[in-house]
């Protein structure tokens, strides 16, 4: 100890010719200053490793926190995907509901229109029975009537093109089971086979709906 005091204080000496004369005078004041100066290195060391320690300890809680951020990403993502389930499924109810309603206010009058057609019926039949050659202003009353049973017939069939209701008479058309109802199957000759020779009552479709298939006899192969 005394040979590093010695150096240091001839290093001083060249220097410092001050300090060397209290460094003589005072040979303690170098051990404070080599205890001072080792104190100052202890503290950094500390200081350094405190840091590292809190740069360790970030690094924890950065891996806590990307962990909960991949939780709650995975969550956000599930709720997203039920919410849009859930609007899919909404926007499907409510295109079923305006659908029903459509063809609620489309076909909702079908059950009155059914009667409707038995009245249709007798107006046809009415007209048909009336002899064509007793139609004459020699008789005014008969013709009057019959005239009266086809302006009615006329009228009641404009009401029924107005609301969606189209007569079927299929009379040289092919045959479809979805519009037609054979009563029977018989050979013509110089008619095709498969097509409708006859029409034994007339047929009605609603809107493009069969209300009620037209009875027909249908030509087959001899």
């Amino acid at each position: 100890m005394a040979a590093v005091a010695q150096c240091v204080r001839g290093a001083l000496r060249s220097r410092y010719p001050l300090l060397s004369l209290s460094l003589r005078t005072s040979p303690r004041l170098l051990c404070v200053a080599t205890q001072q100066k080792n104190t100052s290195q202890n503290l950094e060391e500390d200081q350094s490793q405190s840091q590292n320690e809190q740069k360790a300890e970030p690094s924890s809680a950065e891996k806590m926190l990307a962990e909960e951020k991949a939780k709650l990403e995975e969550q956000l993502k599930e709720v997203t995907d039920k919410y849009k389930r859930a609007l899919a499924d909404a926007e499907n109810v409510r295109q079923r509901s305006q659908k029903l309603v459509e063809e609620a206010k489309l076909y909702g009058i079908q059950s009155f229109c059914k009667d409707l057609l038995e009245v249709a019926d007798i107006l046809e039949k009415a007209t048909e029975s009336v002899p064509k050659e007793e139609i004459k202003d020699e008789n005014p009353h008969l013709k009057s009537l019959y005239e009266g049973l086809v302006m009615t017939e006329v009228q009641i069939q404009k009401v029924f093109k107005k609301h969606g209701l189209l007569r079927l008479n299929p009379v040289g058309a092919k045959f479809d089971p979805y519009e037609h109802e054979a009563l029977f199957h018989a050979p013509m000759e110089g008619k095709e086979p498969g097509t409708i020779a006859l029409v034994s009552k007339i047929g009605y479709k609603l809107h493009g709906r069969t209300l009620r298939p037209a009875l027909v006899g249908v030509v087959k192969d001899a």
